[in-house]
């Protein structure tokens, strides 16, 4: 079972806020910035979408604050949507996540772990799949030791992220005081950088934003969660927004708005002009950190979907065995691994893109229009699932208020309801704007997801 009441709490408010930062500062702060400031014809400019993406995070934040603070159950929205529209989408939020949403980010993840890698040790396209399946399968080791263990590599993790950032941040301050970017390039006016439209650098931002919903999988775990949980998610919302903010800055200090504009790893130009050459290996260790912290957030939360998932469906029984002692459902952890894994195969070699690929046109369909890196590709292809869901639970906060109107809330969101239908309406934006980019990648989210009801129907 993985109701609260057979669960002991073994997450402070510091373990869940590391958890919100491990998942969300993974590897965009690195990737994100120069799309977003060559949409911009200024450096205040940018710097406000970044701002508005933290707004909108945070408005996010104190839904689920309430949400989880109310319902303080493993799973987080398996329980709200099931509580909200019934058993059949409670099945389908578990079966999602386990065959595309969490697996998928996990192995995106954990290949640009081994991406970065290559740039320290070069590895062949077979050598980095292994690399990649070896991220997998060690953090799932670690969190099978249980919940402890889980935590304290993500505590360690953060810390040597933050002091990286740390690192870069100090990096930038070096280089505009020896000279960089002239103090009213900020509020320069001129035209953008590049072609990207400000709707999609806003995308780019919240995707950079995305994963401090996960937080609320484990509530169950989390002491006082009536208390923490809103503590955590709305302090862990506005510290990641003062970071990226501050980074930003950074960047902008040493680089110069069109020094920016037209790097293509921020970061690692910048400690290199501090650092000479050991800085790009400087960067790409920073980077697989911050991409294991990421692993190892998801891993650890997505695991409490699947064994609530087992927990609630018969075909689904055996992912919902919980180890009391250790605090960790070892079945969920494993079957995580394995669909991720199978992924980084899939996605990350030429064989097995040649296999979806004919797969696909067994279906009448001409193949899979890939990206040139192909793990752009699964992200791509299975964001829209990712907002249609967020969506879901947008909804079905109303409908809980409405049902459950005398159940008691320690924490209310403020502003109701602007703040929730701000969330439902920025979420209808992004799954707009992802389906209208991903157009037929589309259909790599929908394939697996797709198989849900005929499970639910047939085998339950």
């Amino acid at each position: 079972m993985t109701d609260r009441s057979s669960l002991r709490p073994r997450l402070g408010l510091f373990d869940a806020v590391s958890v919100i930062v491990g998942i969300v500062v993974g590897t965009s702060i690195f990737k994100v910035p120069p799309l977003v400031f060559r949409s911009v014809s200024s450096g205040w400019a940018g710097l406000g979408l970044w701002a508005i993406g933290g707004l909108l995070a945070l408005v996010g934040a104190c839904c689920y604050a309430e949400l989880a603070s109310t319902y303080p159950h493993s799973g987080g929205d398996y329980d709200y949507q099931r509580r909200a529209f019934g058993r059949f989408s409670g099945f389908m939020f578990g079966w999602a996540h386990l065959a595309v949403i969490i697996t998928a980010s996990i192995a995106q993840m954990s290949y640009v772990f081994a991406d970065y890698a290559s740039e320290l040790v070069p590895l062949s396209e077979t050598e980095k799949v292994i690399t990649a399946i070896g991220v997998v399968l060690l953090v799932t080791a670690a969190n099978v030791q249980g919940l402890l263990t889980g935590k304290r590599v993500q505590n360690g993790l953060n810390l040597a992220k933050m002091l990286g950032l740390t690192a870069v941040i100090l990096a930038g301050i070096i280089v505009f005081s020896q000279g960089g970017m002239a103090p009213d390039e900020l509020r320069s006016e001129g035209e953008p950088g590049g072609t990207l439209p400000i709707g999609v650098a806003l995308v780019l931002v919240l995707y950079a934003f995305g994963g401090w919903n996960d937080s609320a999988f484990v509530a169950a775990e989390v002491e006082s969660p009536k208390r923490n949980m809103p503590i955590a998610l709305i302090a862990g919302i506005i510290g990641i927004t003062v970071l990226y903010l501050v980074t930003n800055l950074a960047y902008l200090a040493g680089l110069g708005l069109d020094g920016l504009r037209r790097a293509d790893a921020p970061a690692a130009d910048l400690a290199a002009s501090v650092f000479g050459t050991s800085g790009k290996a400087i960067v790409s260790v920073l980077v697989m950190i911050s991409a294991l912290g990421a692993v190892n957030g998801m891993a650890l939360t997505g695991s409490r979907v699947y064994a609530r998932l087992g927990q609630d469906h018969n075909v689904f029984r055996w992912l919902a065995h919980w180890n009391e002692s250790r605090g960790a459902p070892p079945r969920s952890l494993v079957a995580q691994a394995v669909v991720s894994s199978l992924m980084i195969v899939v996605v990350g070699s030429s064989a097995g893109r040649f296999a979806l690929d004919q797969t696909v046109r067994c279906f009448g369909i001409d193949g899979v229009p890939w990206f040139d890196d192909a793990f752009e590709t699964l992200v791509v292809g299975t964001a829209p699932i990712f907002w249609f869901f967020f969506l879901l639970t947008g909804i079905a906060f109303f409908v809980l208020r409405r049902r459950d109107g005398g159940t008691q809330r320690p924490f209310r969101v403020p502003l109701y309801p602007i703040t929730p239908i701000l969330f439902c309406a920025m979420c209808v934006y992004m799954l707009y704007a992802s389906a209208a980019y991903a157009q037929g990648l589309v259909a790599i989210g929908l394939v697996p997801l797709i198989a849900g009801p005929l499970i639910y129907w047939l085998a339950d």
